[in-house]
């Protein structure tokens, strides 16, 4: 009996419909927005001051790895895991870190170009300079009322990670924000 449970579960996954599977992206010259693979997103969650954290996941991910507190990491993949690639980097955590799958609840949205650092800036007070917010640097932030994690992944390129049930109204607002500069 036990064979015949942990085979069911073996790679089940509730379908859940793309939040902005029918938003098409928004691009001019100066700007691009558009929404991201609903993917992987890992919470990892560690005591403070754990030893090499980082270093140890980027061993064990087969993501990219997002700073999100002190203790606290993403780890943020393009594609699903299975469940028994989940059950082993979860497992492989222990007992450095617990992670905690995100990737049902979290929606990542991706804004490009050079005028990205405005349209952000309109709604967020982190200070977005290069100079501040360098490339791999990742902020907790608000943009407008809702709670962000926001990621330069390049010089012009932003990634903003937000909860499911905010992900359209962040779209839209950030379409808004966006419309000066098309």
């Amino acid at each position: 009996m036990s064979d015949f449970k942990s085979d069911l579960q073996s790679d089940f996954r509730p379908t859940l419909r793309p939040v902005l599977g029918a938003k098409r992206a928004i691009a001019s010259t100066a700007i691009k927005l558009s929404p991201l693979p609903e993917g992987t997103i890992i919470h990892v969650l560690a005591a403070p001051g754990a030893a090499d954290l980082e270093a140890r996941l980027r061993d064990l991910a087969t993501g990219d790895i997002r700073a999100v507190s002190p203790g606290q990491l993403f780890i943020v993949g393009e594609h699903p895991l299975s469940h028994a690639d989940m059950k082993a980097l979860l497992a492989a955590l222990e007992p450095l870190a617990t992670g905690v799958d995100q990737s049902q609840g979290r929606v990542r949205i991706r804004i490009e170009g050079k005028m990205a650092e405005r349209v952000l800036a309109k709604g967020t007070a982190v200070d977005l300079s290069f100079a501040a917010f360098p490339v791999g640097h990742s902020a907790a932030t608000l943009i407008g009322h809702i709670a962000a994690h926001l990621t330069r992944l390049d010089g012009q390129v932003f990634e903003v990670i937000v909860l499911r049930g905010f992900a359209e109204s962040l779209w839209d607002d950030l379409a808004r924000m966006s419309l000066e500069f098309q």
